[in-house]
């Protein structure tokens, strides 16, 4: 059959399953936004800024565990992705983004809106093209997919110029199917470095499972769960790999890394056996390489040979899928009696664990702690909450239990203030009988807040916690511990975040104590759309513990201060 170019887009769109894209028009990419008319079936989200439309993209593959796409014109809507496909690209979540391009024969000569996007991007995605002939189109949409999902997912560009849209050609969609591929070269299981994985795991009297990201990506939570089982293994998680072994298991520890619990970092500290599963070994996991884990010997089961021997040395490399590799092992691990090791991390853990209470105490001040102890406690721990990136981040991590994997949305490697209220919708879109949450600091609201328009004129219900301080609270607390409380630029004003809702038509409140905390949640939830609450905390708070960057890991900061020491831990 004969089509456009811009028709080939929706085409292998539409073939590919996607119902929903997050876009932006402008004239580079118009012809394409023309061909939609012809697609019903494709549901296009106007976002108010093309940072957005990434993000959106981004947490609809992260919620839903397919392909998210954006789609954006040429020059500035196209650089104004650039942030959204280097946090993909961060925390491997598979999204496919067009952009529209000036005309082939204006390449290079500074046309109006033109920008080499492609170059751009080079570092930031796992692969990209310009497309200058609509013939073209058909097997570079198809790869795309398969690339973006394939292997360690990632983000994928399509630059096409406005005359490979408006051109036409005949399109086969069988024939435009990619050549197969070996995405990852995993070794059999009957290979010598599996017997020296199985050794050191059947002997090792103090193992830990460092559970990652890539546990998620491969759906590889029942053969984790079944591992740990049956080998007694204590598993602690990072911060993306929250939700892939259930909080409330006796063998979850906990977070690890800058802001992980204190009894989790000396576990590690004190192990003779680390088991990486789908982790690449951060730097805010580690601390300081030099001391890092000194006893133990350490096993690599990941996707992305890269990551292997990168930051950390390793014993035993499983290069594989994790569902898979983990399958291999299970029926040679022999079943484990590590009490001992269970019973030395309950005494490190102690009567520190105030997150098991059931309620955080009220000495009249209103920690962030308390509203998401709150909001977990109210929610059942069943919502998907996507945070932004701070202080609050780090509180959600700690102190809401997420049981189900896909249930935190938040922005890991790359750190992105603005990430939560676009990843938000595109979440809810992915998931839309979901309760889904937004928890988001004054300072990363504020960056994308004009999203709530897109919230509006979509008609969803997305309920919005602001943990206000009224501050860039991360990098505040930096400033107090290590730069002596001089708060420079960190001071933040904000507006009147209910009045703001207001002029979207939405409701909102603001609570200021405790006691108002669990009454306005009950009342957000009840309510059918949007309800945005901010709440006003304490300005001076700490996440606590914390190992100052590049520190040992076991150098943890403790909360100093007695007066609230019982509300967070030491």
């Amino acid at each position: 059959m004969k089509k456009t170019g811009g028709e080939i887009i929706w085409e292998c769109l539409k073939r590919e399953g996607v119902k929903h894209i997050f876009g932006y028009p402008g004239g580079a990419i118009l012809p394409a936004y023309d061909a939609l008319c012809k697609y019903p079936e494709i549901h296009h989200v106007l976002v108010r800024h093309e940072q957005g439309a990434a993000h959106m993209a981004d947490g609809y593959a992260r919620a839903g565990g397919g392909v998210g796409v954006a789609i954006a014109t040429s020059g500035p809507g196209a650089t104004n992705l650039v942030t959204g496909i280097a946090t993909a690209m961060m925390d491997s979540s598979p999204i496919v983004c067009i952009t529209g391009q000036v005309g082939s024969k204006l390449i290079g000569y500074d046309a109006f809106q033109e920008t080499d996007i492609t170059g751009i991007t080079l570092p930031i995605t796992k692969h990209n093209y310009l497309i200058t002939r609509a013939e073209d189109l058909g097997p570079a949409m198809r790869e795309a997919f398969w690339l973006a999902k394939s292997g360690r997912p990632g983000p994928v560009l399509i630059d096409v110029t406005k005359d490979a849209q408006q051109a036409s050609c005949e399109f086969d969609w069988d024939e435009a199917e990619p050549g197969h591929r070996n995405c990852c070269l995993a070794a059999s299981s009957a290979a010598p470095q599996y017997s020296d994985a199985l050794e050191l795991i059947n002997h090792a009297k103090r193992p830990v499972i460092l559970a990652g990201h890539g546990i998620l990506l491969s759906g590889a939570m029942h053969e984790v769960r079944a591992f740990a089982e049956r080998a007694q293994v204590p598993v602690a998680m990072t911060l993306l790999g929250i939700g892939s072994f259930p909080a409330s298991h006796p063998l979850n520890l906990g977070m690890m890394g800058m802001h992980g619990e204190a009894w989790v970092n000396t576990a590690i500290q004190e192990a003779d056996l680390l088991l990486a599963l789908g982790m690449r070994f951060d730097d805010r996991v580690t601390g300081n390489l030099k001391t890092y884990a000194p006893m133990a010997k350490k096993i690599h089961i990941e996707i992305d040979q890269a990551e292997v021997n990168k930051n950390v040395k390793i014993d035993v490399a499983l290069i594989g899928d994790l569902r898979q590799v983990l399958g291999d092992l299970l029926p040679r691990v022999h079943a484990g009696n590590r009490e001992p090791w269970l019973s030395r991390i309950q005494e490190l853990k102690g009567d520190s664990a105030v997150r098991d209470i059931q309620n955080l105490p009220d000495d009249g001040h209103l920690y962030a702690a308390h509203v998401v102890n709150d909001l977990w406690r109210e929610t059942g721990g069943n919502a998907v909450v996507v945070t932004d990136v701070g202080q609050h981040q780090m509180w959600e991590a700690q102190y809401y239990k997420h049981d189900q994997p896909r249930t935190l949305i938040t922005s890991g490697g790359l750190g992105t203030m603005g990430f939560a209220l676009p990843a938000a919708i595109g979440a809810k879109f992915a998931r839309p009988d979901a309760e889904v949450w937004v928890v988001a600091g004054d300072g990363g609201f504020q960056m994308t807040m004009a999203e709530l328009a897109t919230i509006v004129q979509e008609r969803l219900d997305i309920k919005v916690a602001i943990i206000n301080n009224g501050y860039l609270g991360m990098v505040r607390q930096w400033q107090e511990f290590f730069y002596e409380r001089r708060y420079k630029a960190t001071p933040l004003y904000s507006p009147d975040f209910v009045k703001l809702a207001a002029a979207f038509d939405l409701p909102g409140a603001a609570v200021r104590q405790r006691a108002e905390v669990v009454p306005t949640i009950r009342k957000a939830r009840e309510h059918r759309g949007t309800y945005v609450i901010n709440f006003c905390v304490e300005q001076e708070d700490s996440v606590f513990p914390m190992v100052p960057a590049g520190a040992d890991l076991h150098a943890m900061i403790r909360r100093p201060s007695p007066l609230v020491e019982t509300a967070q831990d030491l």
